[in-house]
């Protein structure tokens, strides 16, 4: 009842209120941000993730450039029902390369932190192009414009974006950054019928893990080609059945 009474007191006074609830939000801000100074990276580096290649990095921007992630989300939550349905929980290495993350605050569709090999290029043609021709229910808009706009390093001005990712941290190699026009077609175009130098095996010792190959099924290389590269790449950089959580080790 004592405590109860001195509570009063504060709750009473205005200014002994505001000069406490400093004092509370001051030791609590240093006992939070004061080990920051002393850690070299707050980010646990996890084996397989890396750097988007050129045309992934043009699908997050067409990704990004249409709203997707209004309604859907890229980070699964450590519960239950969330880890049953879409899979193992969202690493923080798995978006240290994401400039801005897409994590996202509302899902009227699925979380697609995971969608990477879970449905096929055909079936995400199909569903950018008529959504409800695969999921009825869907209230997502037709895409499939993606597929007439015919794109090139220049028209993505991709350069421009691997060396602002870089500038920012991405750990980009200058191999990688000479290397920009020629990973961009040898990913959507490995058969070289654009591009005749393409050189898939090259990208992919690159970007280990890199997926080449005509996305869309058209001849060009496309706006789709490039966002089904990019939903093709998600969950995928991390083998979860040899994963151990530095905490578990």
């Amino acid at each position: 009842m004592a405590l109860l009474d001195k509570h009063v007191i504060l709750e009473k006074n205005a200014t002994l209120l505001l000069i406490f609830s400093f004092l509370v939000v001051t030791v609590g801000g240093i006992v939070e941000i004061a080990p920051l100074f002393y850690l070299e990276n707050t980010i646990e580096k996890v084996e397989g993730v890396r750097p988007y290649t050129p045309l992934e990095l043009a699908g997050r921007n067409i990704y990004i450039r249409e709203g997707c992630y209004v309604c859907h989300s890229q980070m699964i939550r450590p519960m239950r029902d969330e880890v049953e349905r879409y899979g193992h929980y969202s690493l923080a290495a798995e978006s240290m390369y994401d400039h801005p993350f897409q994590w996202g605050s509302k899902r009227t569709g699925p979380d697609l932190a995971r969608v990477g090999g879970r449905y096929s290029d055909e079936w995400h043609v199909d569903h950018l192009t008529n959504p409800q021709s695969v999921v009825p229910e869907s209230v997502m808009p037709k895409y499939g414009f993606l597929l007439d706009n015919v794109i090139t390093p220049e028209s993505t001005y991709i350069r421009d974006m691997v060396a602002t990712n870089r500038f920012v941290g991405v750990p980009y190699t200058d191999e990688q950054m000479a290397a920009i026009e020629a990973d961009f077609w040898s990913q959507a175009d490995p058969d070289g019928n654009v591009y005749e130098d393409s050189d898939p095996d090259a990208l992919v010792e690159r970007y280990p893990g890199a997926q080449t190959r005509n996305f869309d099924g058209r001849p060009e290389v496309t706006e789709m080609d490039a966002l089904i590269a990019y939903l093709q790449v998600l969950g995928t950089m991390v083998d979860f059945s040899t994963f151990e959580p530095v905490a578990s080790r």
